[in-house]
């Protein structure tokens, strides 16, 4: 790795600053856990690293009457122990949980994961099925965009020269409303995904789905948002048919590879079992919101 050199701002436009007036190659330091890694060997000019966990909003998260409002450099330790933001969105919770060993949660985030942009990020399905909004910070003012417009491809984000995300903003779910996220390894723990899958339902006083958002990870170069998954739970008591129709909408807009851990016809369909199984548990979860 080239020669580093280190910046620690203290606020969101100082970083701005850093970022848009770096003369060489600059690098976000939101947890840091996959930085040197992605960083050694890729650089011939110092890289500069702006580490932002020394600004407040960065690093906390503010759950509202109308949001949560997720600083990106969270260390996902800390919102895993949030039983507020557990009991309104436990699918992200459980996301965010599956990110390393106990010793990396103190450090990874929710943002890293995101801005980290892998197919496999587990954070990045449950983000886009709770209709997350990244707030985006610039030389030009700030901007917002969603999630699943965020990723652009693998290893590459939406932001350009000098830009930061200064906050995920996720709006508050209505009631009857609940999450789930899974994923499949082939251990048991500590690995990348073969599939995800993010699901978000809302269900009546009757138990009819009036809305949901089903979102898929690791069997495409980006995590996609599923619409046609979503329109087969929507209007049904989320039974039987309804998730074989939503499982088969997921196996069909999946386009995944093959390599050493699945082949493209194996994550197809363990994507669809997984939006089977996880928007099941999102409608068990939705029925016993009070």
């Amino acid at each position: 790795m080239a020669v580093v050199d280190y910046l620690s701002p203290t606020s969101v436009a100082d970083a701005v600053k850093c970022l848009a007036g770096s003369p060489h190659p600059a690098k976000v330091l939101a947890g840091g856990t996959d930085l040197i890694i992605q960083s050694k060997g890729k650089y011939d000019s110092p890289l500069i690293v702006v580490d932002v966990k020394k600004i407040g909003s960065m690093v906390s998260a503010e759950l509202t009457d109308d949001a949560l409002i997720l600083g990106p450099s969270m260390p996902c330790a800390e919102l895993t122990a949030r039983e507020d933001i557990k009991s309104v969105f436990p699918g992200l919770v459980e996301a965010a949980f599956l990110i390393g060993s106990t010793q990396v949660q103190g450090r990874a985030s929710v943002g890293g994961n995101l801005c980290n942009a892998s197919p496999a990020g587990d954070t990045i399905p449950a983000l886009i099925a709770n209709a997350a909004q990244c707030v985006i910070a610039g030389p030009n003012g700030e901007r917002t965009v969603p999630v699943e417009s965020f990723v652009t491809g693998v290893g590459k984000n939406c932001m350009t020269q000098g830009e930061l995300l200064v906050s995920i903003r996720i709006p508050r779910p209505a009631a009857g409303s609940s999450d789930a996220y899974l994923r499949f390894i082939p251990r048991t723990e500590m690995d990348i995904a073969v599939a995800g899958a993010g699901v978000a339902v809302t269900l009546d006083s009757t138990g009819k789905c009036t809305a949901a958002r089903v979102a898929i990870g690791a069997v495409a170069p980006t995590a996609l948002l599923v619409p046609e998954a979503a329109a087969a739970l929507v209007g049904s008591t989320v039974d039987d048919a309804s998730l074989a129709a939503a499982a088969a909408a997921a196996t069909a807009a999946s386009n995944p590879i093959t390599d050493r851990r699945g082949t493209a016809e194996y994550r197809r369909h363990v994507v669809g079992v997984l939006v089977k199984r996880a928007a099941a548990i999102a409608a068990q979860r939705a029925r016993s919101v009070k």
